[in-house]
């Protein structure tokens, strides 16, 4: 039996691929190779001895360990973990572990090889980085390719317009089924700027989404905010490279922004078959979002002329074309009844820790007595406005 129960149908807004060293060089132009870094775990919880041993096994888990983990079955989200985990950068096992899950479709995400495509316009020459992100979407392509419930999520970076259209046109003949966009400004652009509306056209038109995601901005404040002279304090696990309290306190910050000039540049306006959602950034935000942008756009009309061109509030605009995930942490039950039942998607985070023992169990807690139609469109409908097509 599957850890989601087969009563009511689950789509998972967020899984992830736990790359090998050599997931950008394998799949780069060959003239880009040698430039091309492999992917680090620094920053990670992963060991470089549990990578060096998958690596001396040519890549993959030992079959003893694949048939252990198939073992723990309904189980498995709550034992298999980070790059141990079952289907973790094998696609086959993949296929396995998401039979034992029981999701309808599963979003999926990197997790570590976005560093390079992501970085600043500043720091790398746009050759590398969009080099390095069309090594990643032809690996996630690869990837996904064998089981259709596995929805590769591909990464384009929007620094430099005319690129990431020419990386967009090759995503989509890859059939790559979203597209990760960094919650940042975009160069020297916002994301509503006039050389970018192409961009965004194109995906209305091919009914691809665009995705935020926790990774597509620098994870920590800038050093003066930790400057309290007092010890620096650690994150929660225990290190200091990921989020600490005052990181994950802000860490709305940047997609809340992305999305307001989203709206208040007339983005959603101009394109109302864009889709897009913010995925591993919270929730607890939206409500006050869709309050705070309602009234700066009723006030702040009678001067912007931007604003005196928008035909449907904020609110609409976002509740018809976007959705959020909420931490596990998070009381969605409350900003449900705060906001509206149409906003937020379920996820699991698979296979990484931060998605909890028990997804399903904890959001379960937090619904409540709340009814059937709100827990089908947490799970299931609010996912499927976002990605029709996964309804076949």
């Amino acid at each position: 039996m599957p850890y989601a129960p087969a009563s009511r149908a689950f789509y998972d807004a967020d899984s992830h691929i736990m790359e090998l060293p050599d997931f950008l060089k394998k799949y780069a132009d060959p003239a880009l190779r040698d430039e091309i870094p492999e992917v680090s775990y620094s920053a990670s919880i992963v060991t470089d001895e549990e990578v060096a041993v998958i690596m001396a096994q040519g890549g993959r888990h030992s079959d003893e360990h694949i048939a252990a983990q198939i073992a723990l079955g309904d189980r498995l989200i709550e034992s298999s973990k980070e790059i141990q985990a079952l289907g973790a950068f094998d696609r086959t096992d993949r296929s396995a572990a998401l039979d034992l899950l029981g999701f309808r479709r599963q979003l999926v995400f990197a997790t570590h090889s976005v560093a390079m495509p992501f970085s600043p316009s500043s720091k790398l020459e746009p050759r590398l980085r969009y080099g390095a992100a069309r090594a990643h979407n032809r690996h996630m392509a690869d990837f996904c390719a064998a089981d259709p419930r596995l929805m590769g999520v591909a990464v384009i970076p929007l620094d430099e317009p005319e690129l990431a259209m020419a990386e967009l046109e090759a995503v989509l003949k890859a059939g790559l089924k979203a597209v990760w966009i960094p919650h940042r400004p975009c160069g020297d652009r916002s994301p509503g700027h006039v050389d970018l509306d192409p961009f965004w056209a194109r995906l209305a038109e091919t009914g691809t989404p665009f995705l935020l995601h926790v990774g597509g901005a620098p994870l920590q404040l800038a050093k003066a905010w930790m400057n309290n002279g007092r010890p620096p304090t650690k994150d929660w696990l225990g290190g200091g490279e990921n989020l600490r309290t005052k990181d994950i306190a802000l860490l709305h910050e940047g997609p809340e922004a992305f999305l307001t000039m989203m709206v208040l540049d007339g983005v959603l306006e101009r394109h109302p078959a864009l889709r897009g959602a913010s995925v591993e950034l919270g929730a607890g935000w939206v409500p006050e979002l869709l309050r705070r942008l309602d009234w700066v756009v009723k006030h702040w009309s009678r001067n912007d002329a931007n604003l005196q061109a928008l035909r449907r509030t904020p609110s609409q605009q976002i509740t018809e074309q976007l959705a959020f995930t909420p931490f596990v942490f998070e009381e969605v039950g409350n900003l449900i009844d705060q906001s509206n039942p149409d906003l937020y998607l379920f996820s699991s985070d698979y296979p990484h820790i931060e998605g909890g023992r028990n997804p399903i169990g904890r959001f379960e807690a937090s619904l409540g007595e709340r009814s059937e139609t709100v827990r089908d469109r947490f799970y299931a409908e609010n996912f499927l406005r976002i990605f029709p097509d996964a309804r076949s």
